[in-house]
């Protein structure tokens, strides 16, 4: 089993950023896919990014391309997501997700372990 915990929420004004992280514990997520999905109020979970383990290969949302970063510290079994230039838009409970497959899932269904969520808010 692998547990998820995010932590770096909180409430910030548009254009600001944010480091999500997410701490895994329970075994090494080492080789695992990590993602990041969001969810707004009376909204579907969406993909925000997601990492390969291996070579580290990153995927984004176009929503949130060029502004997000997504990275991973296996020594530290972390994943993190930088989040620059907020917009009110980005305002959503943030998910962090592993999935022991080498496939990268852009959707919710591709990943087995999930944490309970971070909330950020972006105030225009």
């Amino acid at each position: 089993q692998v547990q998820l915990v995010e932590s770096g929420g909180g409430l910030v004004q548009a254009g600001a950023s944010l480091r999500l992280s997410c701490a895994a514990s329970g075994r090494t997520v080492r080789s695992y896919t990590m993602g990041w999905f969001r969810q707004a109020p009376g909204k579907e979970r969406d993909f925000v990014a997601a990492i390969s383990w291996g070579t580290a290969s990153t995927y984004y949302a176009d929503s949130v391309k060029g502004r997000f970063t997504i990275s991973r510290d296996n020594a530290k079994n972390t994943v993190y997501l930088q989040m620059n230039g907020l917009k009110a838009d980005d305002t959503a409970v943030y998910y962090c997700a592993a999935d022991p497959s080498w496939v990268v899932a852009a959707t919710p269904a591709g990943y087995d372990y999930w944490g309970q969520g971070t909330q950020v808010t972006v105030s225009s």
